[in-house]
């Protein structure tokens, strides 16, 4: 089985559909319970919200092959002007509710023989685009703790890494300007928004057998 966070919209949802169309068994965690499309309620920044999870996949007596995170949010706004909450609700998303659900699905994939996380990161950080510091810094802490955690489980036969991709057309981008759009563009090797599928066709190698031994690495979509 895989578990998908963030399965509920855009390139969560894309991955999750389509790895259900390949044959596999999918559990996507979302903010909302959606038994229908095999998704449940989690909050990825509520340690004790996965661990929940954990405990009902483990009544199920469900195998997890794979971890991929893809739950994540961002806010457009210079660092000094950003509220508190909002730093805060950033950093507990993106940064804590990685390490919480590697922390907390690794031994499952562990026991399972071995498998493969995929964390996600963000092109933004390589670049340093302004207006994104606080966006930035908890992706960039995910590039880190991706790159040491892959050593960590290494010796299980798991592979973590981490993808990085440049614009992706998902409601992400409402809340991004066509010019700041533009800066990230003009930085990549290929000059041109992606879509939901160069994502999901990444995802898929990673989880092949061929990408055994690729570990510990961030993998920009788009290039830099």
């Amino acid at each position: 089985m895989i578990i998908v966070t963030g399965a509920s919209r855009g390139i969560g949802q894309a991955i999750k559909n389509s790895l259900e169309q390949d044959g596999h068994e999918v559990i996507g965690l979302a903010t909302k319970e959606n038994k229908k499309e095999s998704i449940l309620k989690a909050d990825v920044s509520d340690y004790s919200s996965i661990k929940s999870v954990r405990t009902y996949l483990k009544k199920q007596k469900k195998e997890v092959k794979a971890l991929i995170n893809v739950a994540g949010i961002a806010s457009m706004n210079l660092a000094i002007l950003t509220p508190e909450a909002t730093s805060r609700k950033i950093v507990e998303t993106n940064l804590l509710g990685t390490i919480f659900t590697n922390q907390i699905f690794a031994p499952m994939i562990i026991k399972s023989g071995g498998g493969r996380i995929i964390n996600f990161s963000t092109i933004a950080v390589k670049i340093g685009l302004e207006g994104e510091s606080i966006y930035i810094a908890s992706k960039a802490g995910v590039e880190g703790f991706t790159r040491s955690f892959a050593k960590e489980v290494s010796y299980f036969k798991i592979t973590v890494n981490c993808i990085a991709p440049g614009p992706i057309k998902t409601d992400l981008l409402r809340g991004i300007t066509e010019e700041q759009i533009q800066k990230i563009i003009d930085h990549q090797a290929f000059k041109k928004i992606f879509n939901t599928m160069d994502v999901v066709n990444t995802v898929k190698t990673l989880l092949s057998m061929e990408s055994e031994n690729i570990t510990g690495q961030v993998i920009h979509i788009g290039g830099v």
